[in-house]
């Protein structure tokens, strides 16, 4: 294939977006890759579209190689599969829904798997069908209230998802750890610095889940590792070490303080040790209690219910992991203070909260048998020794408090958590059976007794890896694209015109002959230092500037990722260069 840029739909931006908020939305729009439509909508340009073409082939060939069959689905869908599976309301504001002319209502896909599970509801019946994973490469839809960075965060964008079904547990154990293995060669391929984290499930459901994330400082995610062994946990998934249950009435009995002006943890803290509440004078904001007020909304709900989260004091609520932890609920921060009296701001304790009906969740540090300094749930008191098990009994735990670097590691005894950044690129459930469940898939066993699958399901973000390889691929001139998915293999430079361009477009001829991808900038009305910038910018793995040293019957080769300038000589040099493309690429050992 042999483009030439005179010809080619591509215009390059010497400044920077306005809009451009990291690295890979500024980088696809200045060279030419994308172009904005709407908001959180992308238009593909011809050398977008390469890229997106070659990492689209990645995932293929992986998932077919384990077996998966590509089917494609349609984007437009009936509203009554996801009102039966209740996503309808559980995606709530998240998902488009149209009505057609007849009145009927639909939604543009986020996901599929009532229809993966309607169609082998319908086609298999017998044990022998199975297993079987279908997969498909579509696009999606999301009404992001926010659309933002580009490519990372769109309201459309391009996913492969596959569908497994499977006669029993071990079955899916096998097919999920298939997909896990084949996501670590796509991503290897890809060029992706990327860790595997436990994850939680969210409003797909399920009984396990595990992320890919790749590490950038722009990434949404937050993800924690360990010092001492291999475990890896999206914060949202980290488990807290609970402390062993202790007697709840080996404390004095709780005590109420007169603490004036001490509606904040600090200044409670303060004046805690300046009185000798309790005879300490060594308090912390660990040894006191705080309570966060939040609104949940359940799908469908009319109305948000009130709920009360303790936790230390040296601790925030991470709204992230409570919105994971209570999923498809949506969270929000309280803020009706007026219409609830009973309700003391700043002094809010755990004491009343089970008697006006309020539900109370805890951190997993607040055992059973610890002891408070909380609120008295009046204005201008706290009480001291207030018993977990005596004095307030929670409804239960919630994983709830903000993760720190330095935390225990929940996996073993030795390690403390690190903290990184990271976008999600892939995400792999255990779904288990309720979508066959829900839509009462059942197929005949070998015993002639019915046999209900069990399903996992397998996403890869295909349009926003393309962002994130050029989040963690490029330096200040431009995208440093790997050779797996570089729009071309080679980018020749005409770097003047007559002779220069004649032979320019003469090797790039040849090289496109032999099997290579190549872009030609034969434009005459630009200089050469503009050629150059535009090269760099636009990140080919392999630059041939042809320029003085033509009538010598040479060029010279630069490597755009090491920078490397080497002047070669015009013959062998299609040979040389396509040796090392399908080198490169793996084409050749």
């Amino acid at each position: 294939m042999l483009l030439r840029m005179s010809t080619l739909l591509l215009r390059t931006l010497r400044e920077d977006p306005a809009d451009a908020e990291v690295p890979s939305h500024r980088l696809l729009l200045r060279a030419g890759y994308v172009r904005r439509a709407a908001p959180g909508g992308y238009t593909w340009l011809p050398l977008g579209k390469l890229v997106l073409d070659r990492v689209t082939e990645v995932v293929r060939q992986e998932m077919t190689a384990i077996g998966d069959q590509e089917v494609h689905f349609p984007a437009l869908l009936p509203a009554e599969p996801y009102r039966t599976s209740g996503r309808w309301t559980e995606y709530g504001d998240d998902i488009f829904t149209l009505a057609d002319r007849k009145g009927a209502e639909h939604l543009l896909a986020p996901t599929h798997e009532e229809l993966a599970t309607l169609l082998v509801k319908d086609l298999f019946t017998s044990y022998r069908d199975f297993p079987v994973t279908l997969f498909q490469i579509q696009t999606k839809f999301r009404d992001e209230a926010r659309p933002r960075a580009g490519l990372l965060r769109g309201r459309e964008f391009l996913m492969k998802d596959a569908y497994s079904f499977d006669l029993d547990d071990a079955g899916l154990q096998a097919t999920y750890d298939r997909h896990r293995a084949a996501y670590q060669r796509i991503f290897d391929r890809l060029g992706l610095d990327h860790t595997v984290v436990r994850a939680t499930s969210g409003a797909m459901g399920g009984s396990a889940s595990e992320e890919f994330l790749a590490a950038t400082p722009v990434g949404e995610d937050t993800f924690v590792g360990c010092t001492a062994c291999a475990h890896a946990a999206n914060t949202e998934a980290v488990v807290t070490r609970a402390p062993a249950a202790g007697d709840p009435s080996a404390h004095p009995a709780s005590a109420v303080h007169d603490t004036p002006e001490t509606p904040t943890i600090a200044a409670l803290v303060e004046l805690a040790n300046a009185r000798r509440l309790a005879d300490r004078a060594d308090w912390t904001a660990a040894d006191t209690l705080k309570n966060v007020v939040l609104t949940v909304r359940r799908p469908g709900a009319d109305e948000a219910e009130l709920m009360v989260i303790g936790l230390p004091g040296d601790r925030e609520v991470d709204l992230k992991r409570v919105a994971a932890a209570l999923a498809p609920a949506t969270v929000a921060v309280f803020d009706g203070w007026a219409d609830h009296p009973e309700l003391v701001r700043g002094y809010l304790g755990p004491q009343l909260l089970g008697k006006l009906g309020i539900r109370y969740l805890v951190d997993p540090r607040v055992g059973v048998g610890s002891a408070w300094l909380t609120g008295a749930n009046e204005p201008g008191r706290h009480a001291t020794d207030v018993s977990c098990g005596r004095d307030f009994t929670p409804d239960g735990t919630i994983e709830a408090a903000e993760v720190r670097p330095g935390d225990p590691c929940p996996a073993c005894d030795a390690g403390t958590l690190t903290m990184r950044r990271g976008i999600e690129i892939g995400h792999i459930f255990q779904l288990g059976r309720r979508y066959t469940d829900t839509f009462a898939v059942n197929v005949l066993g070998p015993a002639g007794k019915p046999i209900r699958p069990t399903m996992g399901c397998y996403g890869i973000g295909v349009s926003r890896a393309v962002a994130v390889i050029a989040e963690q691929h490029h330096d200040d001139r431009g995208l440093v694209w790997p050779a797996a998915v570089a729009p071309c293999d080679v980018h020749l430079v005409a770097a003047g015109k007559g002779p220069q361009l004649d032979a320019a477009l003469d090797l790039g001829g040849r090289l496109a002959a032999a099997g290579l991808r190549v872009l030609v900038d034969d434009r005459t009305h630009v200089s050469a230092g503009v050629k150059f910038t535009d090269a760099e910018l636009i990140g080919v793995p392999r630059a041939v500037v042809v320029g003085r040293r033509l009538a010598d019957g040479y060029v010279e080769l630069r490597d755009r990722a090491t920078g490397e300038r080497a002047e070669l000589p015009m013959e062998g040099l299609v040979d040389r260069l396509r040796d090392e493309a399908l080198r490169a690429r793996g084409e050749l050992v």
